[in-house]
């Protein structure tokens, strides 16, 4: 049974419990991240806490008590429950104020609720789907405006995917305005030559975290990389494509509503990066 944290304290999975008026639950007024676990070590934790600042900054919303004590919490979940290979979630929500209201409650009476848990992932590195590749449709993207504050609000991705699985595929591309903004959980690039394309940051898609690093370790491999939008049509003739996140690190993606890319399998420059990644991520891990 797991071991899970819960504002201070560690539970079995089975006692933890967080109070029906919380406003992650009635308004999806929370904020969560996910780190990745490789040898028992965090991968990008940095840059994880400090893109959990910025949604808790962006929401005007406090920092709970432990937010100073967060890798003591995550290292010694991952202690608990033997993690190896896996990842780490962590929420944050305005709290409970004993009531529902659509006004947030006085900060310094209704304290930040804290849950973190772990999940086992053994071969999430070696994901057998980063060899084959993953088929993609696009779909129209209906989310909110604020894209870069990783918020609870998941439904529409959730949909997404469900989407994507009705179609016989593995994800879906979010598509507005005519260009790709970003997978359902995930950022979006494809490759043309030895140029990597990808939509640059705004309020329009998540400051990804593995997509700060891949683009670094890509620049540091000499290859070309060009922040714009592309839209569906242009991603069906690229060369390659592929998606990034904490859970998935670099996966290539083989085809997009129904067309091949290339000749259907993973490209030389996603594997090369996937490559990469986690072996100079598994260097930094702390």
């Amino acid at each position: 049974m797991r071991t899970v944290y819960v504002n201070g304290d560690y539970l079995p999975e089975t006692e933890a419990k967080v109070s029906i008026f919380d406003r992650s639950f009635l308004m999806a007024d929370g904020v969560y991240e996910v780190t990745s676990v490789l040898d028992g070590k965090l991968i990008d934790f940095d840059g994880h806490v400090a893109r959990l600042e910025r949604s808790l900054n962006e929401l005007d919303m406090e920092k709970p008590e432990a937010f100073d004590d967060l890798l003591d919490i995550h290292r010694k979940l991952v202690a608990l429950n033997n993690i190896e290979e896996g990842m780490i979630y962590l929420q944050v929500s305005r709290g409970s104020a004993g009531d529902r209201d659509f006004v947030f409650p006085d900060p310094e009476v209704t304290k930040p609720t804290l849950v973190l848990f772990t999940q086992s992932k053994p071969g999430l590195a070696d994901n057998p789907t980063a060899r084959k590749g993953l088929k993609v449709i696009s779909i129209e993207d209906i989310r909110w405006g604020r894209r870069d504050i990783k918020t609870v609000q998941l439904l529409y991705p959730s949909m997404g995917k469900m989407m994507a699985k009705k179609a016989g595929c593995d994800d879906a591309w979010l598509v507005e305005d005519g260009f790709v903004t970003e997978g359902t959980s995930n950022n979006a690039y494809i490759v043309k030559g030895n140029k990597i394309i990808t939509r640059q940051l705004s309020n329009d898609i998540l400051h990804g975290i593995t997509r700060a690093a891949v683009l670094r370790f890509a620049q540091e491999a000499q290859m070309e990389v060009e922040e714009r939008s592309f839209t569906i049509d242009e991603a069906k003739e690229a060369d390659e494509a592929f998606i990034t996140s904490a859970s998935t690190f670099v996966m290539p993606v083989v085809e997009i509503d129904g067309a091949a890319l290339g000749d259907g399998t993973p490209g030389s420059v996603s594997t090369r990066l996937r490559e990469i990644y986690l072996d100079e991520s598994r260097k930094a891990a702390i």
